[in-house]
């Protein structure tokens, strides 16, 4: 049996964005499991609108958002702590504090 956290998007100049709801996550999930999981739930949404003309594959999109991570597109902070490596386990609460925060490249950067 899982808990419900809430994942919070913010920009890079700390603009917040979407809150994504996720049920169902273990307590003790490693990041790059936290990542998987969120984009496996976003695609699934994607994919049930019935106004979409393309199908997304979660995996593919999944393999992105690793290789986001690791190139520094975004970080994620799990109760105002960076957590740097994808293989760290987390240990989550239904009021953890999560929040992946979207970095934009500068032009020419």
């Amino acid at each position: 049996m899982g808990i419900t956290v809430k994942i919070v998007d913010v920009s890079g100049a700390g603009r917040v964005g979407t809150t994504t709801l996720l049920e169902g996550v273990s307590s003790r999930i490693t990041l790059r499991d936290l990542v998987l999981t969120r984009v496996r739930d976003e695609v699934a949404r994607f994919n049930a609108a019935p106004d979409k003309q393309r199908h997304l594959d979660w995996e593919r999109q999944a393999d992105r958002a690793i290789e986001a991570f690791g190139r520094n597109g975004f970080f994620v902070l799990v109760d105002d702590r960076q957590v740097t490596e994808l293989d760290e386990e987390l240990e989550l609460t239904a009021d953890s504090d999560i929040r992946f925060v979207h970095l934009i490249q500068l032009v020419g950067g």
